[in-house]
């Protein structure tokens, strides 16, 4: 949960900034420009849907998760250069999380290469800490790069997207989340993650 907790807040806050950088201020006025948890929890994303998926595989059952953090308000029409501010407030959020994701990689880089010089009883848990960290973060941001609405590559796709497609694209976001849960329940995000999970941890 805490891993869960710093991603999500990581990204909501890398998006807030950036459009903060692009002119609109709306996001920093409500204090999201912050790395403070509070600030990004959703009661129902963050918390709830964690919490179940919890208590339903401690039990022996399969969850699907679908968290999400509080969505970071933007004003588009305060934007300078609006299109690269678009491309660029949506990719704020993934860039955070490979930021995050870099750094614990690098760490456990060097935790390999001076193993003989670590007590790896006392750095375990750092160790566990980063490993967590370093998937959590690495699925997000492949996650969220993926062009659905109402993930960031969508958003991306969207002011690449000629007129006559904006259409097409609404109505996916309508249904958005449904539309999420459902590419999930089917393992199609789980075929997408586990190469990509695999291929960084054979760098390892």
């Amino acid at each position: 949960m805490v891993v869960l907790l710093l991603a999500i807040s990581a990204h909501e806050a890398a998006h807030a900034w950036m459009s903060y950088k692009f002119g609109d201020d709306t996001a920093r006025l409500l204090g999201r420009i912050t790395l403070n948890p509070v600030a990004h929890t959703d009661v129902i994303g963050t918390l709830l849907i964690q919490i179940i998926g919890f208590i339903v595989s401690a039990h022996g059952g399969r969850f699907f998760l679908l968290g999400w953090g509080k969505p970071t308000p933007v004003n588009p029409l305060r934007w300078r250069n609006k299109d690269l501010a678009n491309v660029m407030v949506s990719l704020a959020g993934i860039m955070a999380n490979l930021l995050i994701a870099t750094i614990a990689f690098v760490i456990l880089k060097l935790r390999f290469k001076w193993a003989g010089f670590l007590s790896e009883g006392l750095l375990e848990p750092v160790f566990t800490f980063l490993e967590l960290l370093l998937t959590m973060n690495i699925s997000l941001a492949v996650f969220n790069l993926l062009p659905f609405p109402p993930l960031d590559g969508s958003k991306v796709l969207e002011t690449f997207l000629p007129e006559s497609m904006q259409g097409i694209l609404a109505v996916l976001e309508h249904y958005g989340y449904l539309i999420l849960m459902v590419l999930m329940y089917l393992g199609v995000f789980g075929a997408i993650m586990t190469p990509v999970l695999n291929a960084v941890y054979s760098l390892l």
